[in-house]
């Protein structure tokens, strides 16, 4: 759903578009796995997500598309780039998953289990130091895109972070879901970014929420 209406030019000040994509399904996915920075590979159905998501991309305009280095970004974006025409995709280390420490390889169940809420988790990434390098990297990918439209596909927990960040904690709710597939647009003008529309879903009564709070 559309968070405000989107920038416009003004005074010749050119918008960069960014949208981030999340990558299809994994085998972790499937299973409520926490994965982090497990480098899960996707599965079939994975793979048919990712060309349905560039099939649904094809009605907008696209100059270049970024991947996280993980395999099942990069495979969702090699994927979405042959749905759309474009070059192979560049890979950015700034839009790896969050770091989810000990949680890593764990269910949803077994982590409650383990870190009930309160408790620390060894090597989790803070949401602050999620902010800290992928905000930043944004702001160079619009720099260097100056006017074009950009894709990214990244992560769960790097959007659902970024998610929280533009509408100060509101969104995704406890009853939403950053979909495998889920696209995310921002606009980048005059040095500043905006969130334009939110992608997140109502989760099934069987799914667990996807994206740690």
């Amino acid at each position: 759903m559309p968070i405000k209406p989107d920038a416009a030019e003004d005074g010749g000040a050119r918008i960069t578009r960014i949208s981030i994509v999340r990558h299809g399904q994994t085998e972790w996915n499937l299973a409520q796995r926490i994965q982090g920075t497990t480098d899960i590979p996707l599965n079939f159905t994975g793979r048919a997500q990712a060309a349905e998501t560039g099939a649904r991309l094809r009605q907008r305009h696209w100059d270049v598309i970024i991947s996280s280095p993980l395999s099942r970004a990069e495979e969702t974006a090699r994927i979405i780039a042959g749905e759309l025409g474009l070059t192979r995709p560049e890979l950015d280390e700034a839009m790896t998953e969050r770091h989810h420490g000990q949680m890593e390889g764990l269910t949803f169940t077994e982590r409650q289990k383990s870190f009930p809420n309160g408790v620390p988790v060894p090597g989790l990434e803070t949401r602050q130091h999620v902010l800290d390098r992928v905000l930043p990297a944004l702001a160079r990918l619009a720099q260097f895109h100056e006017g074009k439209s950009v894709l990214v596909v990244s992560h769960g927990g790097i959007i659902g972070t970024l998610l929280r960040h533009f509408t100060d904690g509101e969104r995704p709710r406890h009853d939403e879901i950053i979909a495998n597939g889920s696209v995310h647009d921002f606009v980048w003008q005059e040095d500043h970014i905006t969130l334009t529309h939110c992608d997140a879903t109502q989760r099934a009564v069987t799914e667990s929420f996807d994206v740690l709070r």
